[in-house]
């Protein structure tokens, strides 16, 4: 009885997250309302959501001396982080229906265009139906056009020795915004600037939390995920693990 209390507890706490981060999101983009998917007795209802004011996303940022406060409103406004976004079962979901295919690959410690270290990665369409729910959820909050999200979720495993090189995903894949899903391990994430390294934010990016990065962050600035050799933020180490990451995007432009 406990264990069943315990979870309708953790399930309220991150729905109730959910809608308040939703309606920081709409209020950034200047809307008054709109719904969202919550589960109430393992089904599903809309929500209307009423934008509140509130940002619980600058503490996760640690700036260099280099970005002015200009800059740094724009990082915060264009790379949203939101924390304890999907629930342990739902990470342990997710894990057990794409761990059978992802176990058969080896790591690979070169990529195509140099940006990935110690990786490996596929792309899903097909989802079982708790696992859809938990998408629909990422892609409700991240693009409000849904009929621009791309179908396919981009996997990438990144072994505990791996890294993501700096760079800017090609605009032939992708459009103006991506959202990511981090699994299994916290990491670091940094996102400097193209023309001048030594503007750049940290970003700690918490297991089981949701990034959406947008616009001139996605354009102008290019993110990594950083070794286990250089992964602090704000002085304080955070060892990587095996972090498996889902990401969303939208379709490029037609431009």
């Amino acid at each position: 009885m406990l264990k069943k209390v315990s979870h309708s507890l953790s399930y309220i706490k991150c729905n109730t997250n959910q809608n308040l981060i939703r309606s920081f999101l709409l209020k950034k983009s200047n809307f008054n309302s709109t719904s969202i998917y919550t589960n109430d007795n393992n089904s599903q209802r809309k929500t209307n959501i009423s934008t509140t004011d509130f940002d619980q996303n600058k503490h996760l940022f640690s700036f260099s001396d280099s970005c002015d406060p200009v800059i740094r409103e724009n990082l915060v406004k264009n790379m949203t982080v939101l924390d304890n976004f999907i629930l342990e079962e739902e990470e342990k979901a997710i894990i057990d229906e794409i761990e059978p295919y992802m176990k058969r690959l080896r790591y690979e410690f070169d990529h195509w265009d140099n940006a990935i270290h110690g990786f490996r990665e596929t792309e899903r369409l097909q989802w079982n139906e708790q696992n859809t729910i938990i998408l629909r959820r990422i892609r409700d909050i991240a693009f409000p056009d849904s009929d621009q999200t791309l179908g396919h979720v981009h996997i990438l495993d990144l072994s505990e020795k791996g890294h993501i090189k700096p760079h800017i995903d090609s605009v032939r894949f992708c459009g103006n915004t991506i959202a990511g899903l981090s699994l299994l391990s916290d990491s670091v994430m940094r996102l400097a600037h193209e023309k001048n390294k030594d503007v750049f934010a940290d970003v700690l990016l918490k297991r089981r939390s949701m990034y959406i990065m947008k616009d001139s962050v996605r354009y102008d600035f290019t993110h990594e995920i950083l070794p286990n050799s250089e992964s602090k933020f704000k002085g304080e180490t955070i060892h990587r693990l095996r972090r498996i990451s889902l990401m969303c995007r939208n379709k490029p432009s037609p431009s």
